[in-house]
């Protein structure tokens, strides 16, 4: 059960009415009335309680599970212990999720700016605009309707934010447009300078950045993750991209749709990646580089040339899973004849 101290937990729910509202079938009708009081795994779920099975893994567990109800694949419910009132879903983990945000729906401060925020007086704010302790949020700046700015946070001249964005604290964006719905978490930075120099042995010369960053609606960027402005062609970030924390995105750098970016990962200028690419922990994509839309790039992998549409990559430096695997079994043997010869 999630602490009562920092979550707020809605419900009961009746299990007909969560299936319906999470896109699930429940396999016994008669079920159907049956009281549900919130989520927990299936481990530690007891009665009244909704957990869940997506992976195979997890059978032994919930073989042993005592929840009240559990969401699965149809094909996994010769496994359930008796007693269990099964909820049948093609996605039991998308269906998971949507229960979860029923019964935690999020929260959000009451409206109005905290007397201790600095607002300009030429800024636009929307209605129903939350603006916490000690935020700054500058000349010409427009917050749209319902969007939450945490304590501490500043936004520059001109910013322009979307309706129902949540900003949480120490943000700060310049020179960006922030699409609707946008998540910022904790020390997010959004427009500062590009990495941009010509060098010179008397002193590098600094190239001024003059492009913007610009936001799709609906993304999600995590703590302490930078994304810097263009040096003259904006950089974009499309709509329904999640990006994890501590990722480094450089100027001029294009998202498509729906990119998923994980902690530590670096995408270098003027770097361009199509709709649904995923780059795993700790990759880095060097500069001036297409990546084709849903490409996935493994975790620790160096890209170093363009990337084909819908291609798996991992290694350094990157190249195709096969190959790479292969390269690895060869090495392997290579090792062992060595080692063998050496006896």
């Amino acid at each position: 059960m999630a602490d009562p101290r920092y979550f707020d937990r809605a419900g009961p729910f009746s299990l007909g009415d969560l299936a319906a509202r999470i896109g699930a079938r429940v396999a016994d009708p008669a079920q159907v009335g049956m009281t549900i009081s919130d989520v927990a795994p299936l481990d530690q779920a007891g009665p009244g309680q909704l957990a869940f099975l997506d992976n195979p893994k997890y059978a032994a567990a919930f073989s042993a599970t005592r929840a009240g109800a559990c969401i699965l694949h149809e094909k996994n419910a010769g496994l359930a212990p008796s007693g269990v009132a099964l909820l049948f879903s093609g996605n039991p983990y998308l269906s998971y999720a949507r229960a979860a945000q029923l019964f935690y729906p999020a929260t959000r401060p009451a409206p109005g700016i905290h007397p201790t925020a600095v607002v300009d007086p030429s800024a636009l704010l929307g209605k129903d605009v939350s603006v916490g302790a000690q935020v700054v949020i500058d000349a010409g700046a427009e917050i749209g309707d319902g969007t939450v700015i945490g304590p501490g946070s500043h936004i520059g001249r001109n910013v322009v934010v979307g309706e129902g964005c949540r900003i949480a604290s120490s943000v700060t964006l310049s020179h960006c447009h922030i699409g609707a719905r946008v998540t910022l978490h904790p020390g997010v930075r959004i427009g500062q300078d590009g990495f941009g120099f010509a060098p010179d042995p008397a002193g590098h010369v600094k190239v001024p950045q003059l492009g913007r960053v610009l936001i799709g609606d609906d993304c999600e960027i995590g703590a302490n993750s930078t994304i810097d402005r263009g040096a003259g062609p904006d950089t974009v970030v499309g709509p329904g991209c999640w990006i994890d924390n501590l990722v480094q995105i450089g100027h001029n750098v294009t998202l498509g749709r729906g990119c998923i970016v994980i902690a530590q990962a670096g995408i270098a200028g003027s770097t361009q990646l199509g709709d649904y690419v995923v780059l795993a922990a700790q990759s880095g994509i060097a500069g001036h580089l297409k990546t084709g839309t849903g490409a996935r790039i493994g975790a620790k992998s160096g890209v170093m040339t363009d990337i084909p549409a819908g291609a798996s990559f991992f290694g350094i430096p990157a190249t195709r899973v096969k190959e790479y695997f292969r390269q690895v079994a060869v090495l392997r043997r290579l090792a062992q004849k060595k080692g063998a010869d050496n006896e």
